[in-house]
């Protein structure tokens, strides 16, 4: 076993890892970085797997969020196909898959999610994908490309999937618990709009409803069977049913858990045990924004996330305070922005027209707002990061909110 020290050691291939090796070079961090990924790719951007890189309108390269010759230039070895097995917050020592010991100054674990596999009859057939990586995206852009598909799931994953793969030549079906698709989040006149795209583009959509089981022949996936009875021709399938924290490596450290499945860390994303971070999907922190502890799953929440933990691994003390954000593309047919999260609701003001399709959406909790959704109107989400940072009760402000002649900074 070889024996090696590192002053930083970024656990996780992601985003939220190449984030942080470039925000500690660029302020000033001249030790050693050590990242460590279990995938074959560099650090990429994520969003594309369901995206351009599924379509086949954007390289692999492409995705990358630094070239190859980045992290030689910045002096930050990256290793692919390498986990770490084993993390001693005590010793501040880690083992690797690949037999090396490596004792560290301080680390980020940034170890993402999995995705959540369903377990029904059927489950084990050929043809069906789960999407989570580029080499996931390259099986689906190969296998489903101008066939029959079905898409489990009525949220991000399976709405991108099936506007690329229309774009592809698929025939694209959605089965979902969801009255309408991005319900859950985004509320059902929202989702109204996003599912009148898809629709106008040939993608039937099938709500109130889930699986039940799958049918094959020869091994292979043939026909998707809901708990209503309906019964759908398949060539493929993709599962878009959410996905998991990924803690195995934090919990085996002994690091707290919270409710949400997260490791717990301060608003510094300082876990229990001092100079070890967590960010991205698995970082539960106390959120200066919400006065509440949260968890967010997206790629930009991650990115941001890695900036802070660099910046406190370099002593900062710099509480995160990025208001969380979001987006998705259905194809060239849609795209939304998103600031909160809200994850709960009981005001739903528009402005501007969704008939149209240029509108922003501001969910209130208690006449405080909680999130925004903008299509077409980006502008107005700053407005909207105001006033959820700013706590104010804006419940008499309500018409000027809907009011596309008011001024939004005056609320």
């Amino acid at each position: 076993m070889a024996e090696r020290k590192v002053d930083y050691l970024l656990i996780g291939g992601g985003l939220a890892s190449g984030n942080c090796a470039r925000w500690l070079r660029e302020e000033g961090a001249d030790g050693s970085i050590l990242l460590v990924g279990r995938e074959p790719d560099l650090p990429y951007n994520r969003p594309d797997c369901s995206k351009g890189y599924l379509q086949g309108k954007e390289s692999r390269e492409d995705s990358y969020f630094r070239p190859p010759d980045w992290y030689e230039e910045q002096s930050v070895e990256a290793l692919t196909r390498v986990s770490v097995t084993k993390l001693s917050s005590a010793e501040r020592r880690a083992e690797l898959s690949n037999g090396d010991s490596v004792s560290f100054g301080k680390a980020l674990i940034a170890t993402g999610a999995n995705v959540r596999r369903l377990q029904v009859p059927g489950c084990e057939l050929s043809g069906i994908h789960y999407l989570r990586t580029l080499g996931n995206s390259e099986a689906i852009r190969d296998d489903a490309s101008g066939k029959r598909v079905v898409l489990i799931g009525g949220s991000y994953i399976a709405c991108e999937v099936a506007a690329s793969l229309t774009e592809r030549g698929s025939s694209c079906t959605l089965v979902m618990l969801e009255p309408v698709v991005l319900s859950r989040g985004f509320g059902e006149q929202a989702g109204r709009f996003f599912q009148s795209r898809l629709e106008e583009h040939g993608v039937v959509a099938h709500g109130g409803d889930s699986l039940d089981h799958f049918e094959g022949s020869d091994g292979r996936i043939t026909k998707v069977v809901t708990e209503r009875g309906l019964e759908l021709e398949a060539d493929a399938v993709v599962v878009g049913a959410g996905v998991l924290p990924d803690v195995t490596l934090a919990r085996n450290a002994g690091l707290e858990l919270g409710e949400s499945g997260g490791v717990v860390t301060s608003s510094t994303l300082e876990t229990g045990a001092s100079g070890i971070y967590a960010a991205g999907d698995i970082a539960e922190y106390d959120s200066v924004i919400h006065r509440r502890r949260i968890r967010v799953e997206h790629w930009d929440v991650a990115f941001n996330q890695g900036k802070t933990a660099a910046l406190n691994m370099l002593g900062r003390e710099q509480p995160h305070d990025v208001v969380p954000y979001f987006f998705s593309d259905l194809s060239d047919w849609a795209s939304l922005e998103y600031v909160g999260p809200a994850t709960k609701w009981d005001q739903e003001i528009v402005r501007g027209s969704i008939e149209d399709g240029e509108f922003a959406i501001f969910y209130l909790d208690e006449g405080q707002v909680a999130g925004a959704l903008s299509v077409g109107r980006s502008e107005d989400l700053e407005e909207a990061r105001r006033l959820i940072t700013s706590h104010d009760d804006v419940s008499d402000r309500a018409a000027d909110l809907a009011d596309l002649s008011s001024d939004l900074a005056s609320i």
